[in-house]
């Protein structure tokens, strides 16, 4: 297992490193099979404005830190607003191709991309499929089952009643004790909709999921670490590659807290989980890194 100083230097830049040993008993595990992977969220490429003003560099010194990990991850995965929003259809085609050609640049090549609504929602995800695939799907890794969902295509922040029906066909497949974590962009649950920090169907896609003993769910979209339970699933969000967003409701707008000279990488910091099973719950122990 890699050891957790070897992360401090994503501190700077955001994101989070997932580590699967413990959060799920399972078989894999006990045969030593341990994997985490990196979640990276909200990198927002092509943003110009005061509260990033080194916006051009911070996803390229992520990759930069990433590849510099002694152990690399299993996978690397972006949970949403790979790029900033944009009318113009061109330039949106245009900010994603220049961010997947940085991304490129991973030493890890098994990465798994979310839209985020700066990315999808203006055109229903039609760029973002071009260039990255689906804008929902599942995959398997180690005795652990993985959903992406999309709740960022639907300008109405909806999952919408065909991907719902996609998911219950996805969870039927799955043993009643299936490891499962859950990969979106938006919360889930209703944390700020004021703020847009919310999914309008998202309690019925937690009512499916509810009905499994074994879910986490992983997000972006807030700018700031997070923790919430529904039920016995846990959601933690990751903060972001760009600028961090006030607590939810603190104030009367979400507008991106003032950029510090001194301190470029506050708010932007470094989120290690590391699980431990305890009953129907998981135990999650934070590690701040990004200090002042």
């Amino acid at each position: 297992m890699i050891d957790r100083r070897n992360f401090l230097a994503l501190g700077a830049v955001g994101g989070g490193a997932v580590f699967l040993s413990g959060l799920f008993p399972s078989a894999a595990a006990a045969a030593g099979e341990d994997f985490y992977f990196v979640q990276l969220s909200d990198s927002h490429w092509g943003y110009k404005g005061a509260a990033n003003p080194d916006a051009q560099h911070t996803l390229l010194q992520a990759v930069e830190h990433v590849n510099a990990l002694p152990l690399q991850p299993d996978f690397i995965v972006f949970t949403g607003d790979l790029t900033h929003t944009t009318d113009d259809p061109a330039e949106r085609r245009a900010r994603m191709a220049q961010f997947r050609q940085i991304v490129a640049g991973l030493r890890v090549k098994a990465i798994r991309f979310l839209p985020g609504e700066h990315d999808a929602s203006l055109d229903n995800g039609a760029a973002f499929q071009e260039l990255f695939g689906a804008t929902h799907y599942s995959f398997d890794h180690k005795g652990v089952h993985f959903i992406a969902l999309d709740n960022v295509s639907d300008p109405g922040a909806r999952i919408g009643a065909a991907q719902l029906a996609w998911l219950k066909a996805d969870l039927a497949a799955q043993a009643h004790d299936a490891r499962i974590v859950v990969l979106t962009h938006r919360p889930l649950f209703d944390l700020a909709p004021q703020w847009d920090w919310a999914t309008r169907d998202g309690d019925q896609a937690l009512a499916q999921l509810l009905a499994y003993p074994n879910v986490t769910v992983f997000y972006g979209h807030i700018h700031q670490e997070h923790h919430h339970m529904s039920g016995h699933i846990a959601h933690h969000s990751a903060r972001s590659l760009i600028f961090p967003l006030p607590a939810p409701g603190s104030q009367e707008k979400r507008t991106p807290l003032p950029w510090d000279p001194a301190m470029p990488g506050k708010g932007l910091g470094f989120r290690e989980v590391d699980a431990q099973p305890r009953q129907a719950l998981y135990q999650i122990t934070e590690f701040p890194v990004a200090k002042g």
